[in-house]
């Protein structure tokens, strides 16, 4: 029965889940509208006080009307106004407890509060205050510890109980941490484990510290000395005064196997609560050193939170989980034998949340909500609700209210209704109390968003508008540009009324209005996005390389919205430009003039505006200028007469005499010094002073004993140094000056390592130089912790918190007394890996090939680090078409910074994927989300591999195809388009046709014959077809025209051939013929078809051209001319007056005329009916002529342009003509032929 009314809960929650909202009252932007009490404020649980310091317990809250604050404390009232010691903080619940005059164990109880206005009561959970306590350690005489070589110790440490309790370390007199190893380590008690001694751990500074954390104090245990003989030694020493005879007759330590000294016996247990740390050890004794190895004999440890400590001797596994309970097994191991012990861990759980605490409800009158307490534990937790702090069964009855289990069900919620809602969830080993409020109000919709409130965003990114909104019932969100709604692609609607643009064209620039409505009333806001072009260097800066002296500039003009301001800034080499006059900057560029060898480097110029900026680097290399003749000088001759006067503690007036000079006057002397006590032999710089000075006053340092010497310096350099002078002792002196450099880092998650600068020896000002190392945690109250160092430059601070923040001061010291007031430094102690998770991964898909990653960023408590930033983890499972095996491969997403989420570009379409998402800091990649996963949409499929034509006939052609290799979805069908291509390559009308999904093949019917067809074949899903492949064939010549004769080639033997001559776009039809003897019968193979791909040709028909007709009507009317004349001369018995130019000639080329006859050399009326010499005969006969006898077929386009008559006027034509034939036929996809032309002249002529 319980069972039955458990799943009616369960569906009647699904049906009105949709109608539960959480939605908080905006106080602070909507004045009057009432609030149940919200805790938003608490001490922890356990919280441990400093007994030092006055007790602060926190309780805030908010509501409206502000709500009162009572407490109780032991679980009754506690009346602070009966107290003097305690106050309450006014408009708070926060209390103070003054204990200057009453001991802080006097408020040593369990206290809570409780937060109350008229529309409901909040309480906070359970506050133990406890006071922490860090007792001494009790006196004890500690004996010398001796013992042989090879065998087992134990140094006990025994700190004293605390609260809470101390953090364990064992240091030398010096504060160094003991070495440990595989050998020596500390266990979680505190002591210290030698599985075997050696006599280097022989020592008598063997030191417990005690760090209480709370406190931040340090104590310590008297110090442990520890000896260990070698008794073979003692015998051979003290035998040579007692007669050889063995004092120590005990033998010599033997190897052995080894015993477990800590777990003791052969199997333990250990409970652990869920999402705490594990930490198991096992360290053993035996000779040589043991070796300790881990298994889990009941499965595998969890590779990603399991770490070994200590050499293998403990095993740590984070945020254990109930999948970690079971047995583990540690080995210990050497040559002679191992040991086993049997851990069984047992998980246990405190109540904890499964999908989060109970939610406050804001509701209308007459709607439907629910508050669920959802959570689990180990054993299983039992849950209670309370109304306003009163058990819900005392509490008044309301129909409209049902409680069921972990749910409690508002049905027809009414005014009055309002209330805080407790839900305390509680096993044996802890509990979670939750407040949630049920608000019943009736509150017609507002835009909380500014009106007329203006975004502005760069063009091509994201752009987002908000409409943050508030009513009861919640009110629904649309978007409106000019009157039309804004729904779908490209926009998106966040459910907190944000308008998203993944791109914003300038198209998108304008007004928008936010409307928003319930059944009470209609609310619009008006807002504007102005899309702005982005800013980008059009002329970067440029590599120079200058002389010395020169000057250079560097251009950086720049194109940017002109509604924007631009601000120009310039870098040399990614630091500020220096401060000089040199360097002048304008608008656009950057002017260097006097360049020098500084002025080398890198360049950036930075053009920024309030959106936006784009940046460009150049180099500037800097060279010696040319030399030019100059008079040679010579280097002046070293000062003489160094004097010491006027001598103080700090300081000395040196006088000298300057050298010869050598015709260049001295520019400055340089003075430098020599440190013969701590630094001999070395000189350093110590001041300058002009070349018209002779004396310098000097300041010097403490403890030093100074030696002077003086070089000169003019334009050709530096003199040889001067003789040194008498040396000046100075007295020591309290340091002047503190390290520098001070740094606090960690490398390891419990230690704080501060580093600094130390000073240098002639800094020291005094002998016995030591550092003062001082350190406190920052944001706690304590005091300064203090350690005097010497002879080194760092200290490491051993169980710290990891990951905390630490204020550091390092003083100077020596036997003079200390250095100045030493300035506060900041560190943080070391990192550990991230605890935590990011919650609330989830994707959302935003097309085929593109997904946005969400998450609610890690805290910062829980990273334990600096924050690097995030990773997505994301792999294909497998392809939504068909199973198809897991792909493993993982691709990573790395989004530096504090990101809350990231896309995921390049995927399939098509197909599922998994995710997770993990933080990362300085130490590495935190714990792995919960995978999620999502589905990528169809797409539009790939084109198809391979289009071939078969089975070409006169007038059909048979097309064949393969599917797409990326169908990127279900394959709807394929469009082919095709259309027929002339011999000019001019494309005729496309026809298209629809074919089926299944289809492969297709037949074409109806084509023209001797046609060359352009086909594309594209396939098509629901999101549109993809890319088209195309195709071209041609159909076969229509054998009615005549068959052709067969052209043969003749193979002789080979087993290929390359047939050439063919003509583009036509079909060939070839076969291979076997011949024997000439009485045997030819073997003919099949006939197979091919067709040569048409070639485009831009050859233009001669014959059409104006220019063509022109110059042939020319040359026809000139050879008539010259034919009349030649027959009148022949006719009065005259010379061809062309002779003389004839004979003028002397190439060879030429051909004379017959001066008997007056006739061309090798014309004759016999040949008309021959064709032209070096002509091409077409395949139909011979060109047909006119019936004139001088017609230009024989002249226009014969042979190479060689004539038999006056070549000195006819070839100067043909030469022209043939040229011209040429540079056409280059253009041809056949060989150059005059056939059109003479038969166009023919018919003209």
């Amino acid at each position: 029965m319980m069972e039955r009314r458990r799943m009616d809960t369960a569906l009647l929650v699904l049906l009105m889940g949709h109608l539960a909202t959480a939605l908080e009252v905006p106080l602070d932007l909507l004045e009057g509208l009432p609030q149940p009490p919200t805790i938003t404020h608490q001490s922890p649980k356990d919280y441990i006080i400093d007994p030092r310091e006055n007790i602060i317990i926190h309780c805030e809250a908010k509501g409206k009307p502000h709500p009162s604050f009572s407490w109780t404390r032991n679980g009754t009232h506690f009346d602070i106004d009966q107290d003097a010691n305690v106050i309450m903080r006014p408009h708070s619940g926060t209390l103070v407890v003054d204990i200057s005059r009453e001991k802080a164990d006097h408020y040593e109880a369990v206290y809570q509060c409780t937060a109350r206005n008229k529309h409901g009561t909040a309480v906070s959970h359970n506050i133990v205050v406890r006071q922490s306590r860090s007792p001494l350690w009790s006196k004890e005489k500690v004996k010398p510890i001796v013992v042989q070589e090879g065998v087992s110790l134990v140094l006990p440490c025994r700190p004293p109980a605390g609260l809470p309790p101390p953090i364990i370390f064992w240091m030398d007199n010096n504060f160094q941490r003991l070495p440990q190893s595989s050998r020596v380590s500390q266990s979680l008690n505190g002591d210290l484990y030698f599985s075997n001694v050696l006599r280097e751990d022989s020592r008598n500074d063997y030191i417990c510290y005690a760090r209480f954390p709370h406190t931040q104090t340090i104590q310590q245990k008297q110090p442990i000395t520890v000896k260990v003989l070698n008794l073979d030694a003692i015998n051979d020493t003290m035998a040579a005064f007692y007669n050889d005879t063995d004092l120590f007759s005990e033998d010599p330590v033997d190897e052995r196997r080894p015993t477990f000294l800590i777990p003791s016996g052969s199997s333990s247990s250990k409970v652990v609560l869920r999402g705490q740390v594990l930490e198991m050890e096992c360290i053993a004794e035996g000779l040589p050193t043991p070796e300790i190895s881990w298994t889990k004999m009941s499965g595998d440890l969890p590779a990603q939170r399991t770490s070994f400590l200590l050499y293998q001797k403990m095993l740590r596994i984070e945020k254990v989980s109930e999948s970690d309970a079971g047995d583990y097994r540690c080995t210990a191991r050497n040559r002679i034998g191992s040991v086993h012990h049997t851990i069984r861990v047992t998980v246990k759980a405190a109540p904890y949340w499964i999908s989060g605490a109970p939610r406050n409800l804001v509701l209308a009158p007459g709607e439907n909500g629910v508050l669920t307490c959802r959570a689990s534990g180990t054993p299983k937790p039992s849950i209670t609700w309370a109304m306003n702090g009163i058990p819900i069964e005392n509490s008044p009855k309301d129909l409209s209210r049902k409680v069921e289990d972990d749910t409690i069900i508002f049905t027809d919620i009414q005014t009055g209704s309002s209330a805080v809602y407790q839900c305390n969830v509680s096993n044996d080993y802890g509990y979670l109390l939750s407040n949630a409020f049920v608000n019943v109000l009736s509150e017609p919709p507002r835009v909380l968003t500014p009106a007329n409130k203006v975004y502005q965003v760069i063009k091509n990114h994201r752009a987002l508008i908000d409409c943050t909104f508030f009513g009861s019932p919640i009110p629904k969100i649309t978007w409106f540009k000019d009157a039309s709604a804004l729904d779908g692609d490209p926009y998106i609607l966040h459910d907190n009324g944000t308008l998203e643009f993944h791109t914003a064209q300038t198209p998108n620039g304008g007004k928008y209005t936010c409307v928003a409505r319930n059944f009470l009333s209609i609310y619009e806001n008006h807002v504007y996005l102005e899309v702005k072009e982005p800013t980008r260097i059009v002329k970067q800066p440029e590599y120079e390389v200058v002389q010395r002296g020169r000057s250079v500039v560097f251009e950086c003009k720049v194109k940017h919205d002109p509604s924007l301001t631009l601000t120009a800034t310039w870098l040399k080499d990614d630091g500020e430009l220096p401060d000089d006059e040199r360097l002048v900057v304008d608008s656009d560029s950057l002017t260097i003039t006097d360049v020098t060898e500084n002025d080398a480097g890198m360049y950036t110029c930075i053009m920024n505006t309030s959106l936006d900026q784009d940046s460009a680097s150049a180099e500037l290399t800097v060279v010696e200028a040319t030399p030019t003749p100059a008079v040679v000088y010579e280097r002046p001759d070293p000062p003489t007469d160094l004097e010491l006067t006027d001598q103080k503690k700090r300081s000395v007036q040196l006088t000298w005499t300057p050298g010869d000079e050598h015709n260049s006057p001295i520019q400055k002397f340089l003075i430098q010094y020599e440190d013969a006590l701590h630094h001999r032999g070395h000189w350093h710089n110590l001041t300058e002073v002009p070349g018209t000075r002779t004396t310098a006053h000097l300041k010097l340092s403490p403890y030093v004993h100074y030696t002077f010497r003086v070089l000169a310096l003019n334009t050709v350099g530096f003199s040889r140094p001067s003789f040194p002078s008498r040396m000046y002792k100075t007295e020591a002196a309290a340091p002047d000056e503190n390290p520098t450099d001070v740094h606090g880092f960690g490398t390891e998650h419990d230690n704080l390592v501060i580093s600094w600068k130390p000073l240098t020896a002639f800094q020291s000002n005094g002998p016995g130089l030591c550092y003062r190392v001082m350190w406190r945690q920052k944001s706690v109250e304590s005091d300064w912790t203090t350690v005097t160092v010497a002879n080194n430059s760092r200290f490491v601070v051993s169980g710290t918190p990891t990951f905390a923040p630490y204020e550091l001061k390092v003083q100077a010291v020596n036997d003079h007394g200390v250095g100045p007031k030493p300035a506060v430094a900041h560190g943080y102690s070391g990192e550990d890996l991230p605890v935590a998770a990011p919650e609330n991964v989830q994707a959302v898909v935003l097309n085929s090939t593109l997904a946005e990653v969400h998450w609610d960023p890690v805290a910062h408590k829980l990273i334990r680090g600096y924050l690097k930033g995030y990773k997505v983890y994301y792999w294909k499972e497998r392809s939504l078409h068909k199973h198809n095996p897991h792909h493993m491969e993982k691709l990573i997403l790395t989004f530096s910074g504090n990101h809350s989420h990231g896309r995921l570009p390049g995927l399939h379409p098509f197909s599922l994927y998994s995710f997770n998402v993990r933080v990362y800091n300085g130490k590495g990649e935190g714990p792995v989300s919960r995978t999620q996963q999502f589905e990528t949409p169809e797409g539009v499929p790939g084109a198809p591999p391979s289009l071939i034509v078969t089975n070409s006939n006169l007038d059909t052609l048979t097309l064949k195809w393969s599917p797409p290799h990326d169908r990127n979805g279900h394959i709807t069908g394929y469009t082919l388009k095709y259309q027929p291509v002339n011999n000019s390559n001019e494309l005729g009308p496309v026809e298209e046709l629809a074919l089926l999904a299944n289809e492969t093949s297709v037949t074409l019917p109806n084509l023209k014959y001797s046609t060359r067809y352009k086909f594309y074949l594209n396939a098509k899903t629901v999101r549109g077809a993809g890319p088209a492949i195309s195709q071209e064939a041609v159909t076969i010549v229509d054998e009615g025209e005549g068959e052709e004769e067969w052209q043969k080639e003749l193979v002789n033997g080979s087993q290929k051939v390359v047939l050439k001559g063919l003509k583009g776009g036509l079909s060939y039809r070839v076969r291979l013929v076997a011949r024997g003897h000439h009485d045997q019968p030819l073997h003919h193979s099949e006939e197979l078809l091919v067709t040569v791909p048409a070639v485009a040709s831009r050859q233009v028909d001669i014959a059409t051209q104006g220019w063509f007709i022109g110059l042939m009507c020319a040359i026809a009317l000139l050879i008539l001319i010259l034919l009349i004349i030649c027959f009148i001369q022949r006719n009065k018995g005259g010379k061809y007056p062309v002779k003389e130019k004839e004979d003028a000639h002397t190439d060879p080329e030429f051909q004379p005329m017959k001066e008997e006859d007056c006739t061309f050399g090798e014309y004759s009326d016999n040949e008309d009916h021959k064709p032209l010499k070096g002509s091409r005969t077409p395949s139909n006969g011979t060109v047909k002529r006119d019936d004139s006898d001088d017609s230009l077929v024989d002249y226009g386009e014969g042979g190479d342009g060689q004539f038999n008559e006056d070549g000195s006027f006819i070839g100067q034509y043909s030469g022209k003509s043939g040229s011209r034939d040429t540079a056409e036929g280059h253009e041809s996809s056949g060989a150059p032929s005059p056939i059109n032309a003479m038969n166009s002249l023919n018919s003209f002529v």
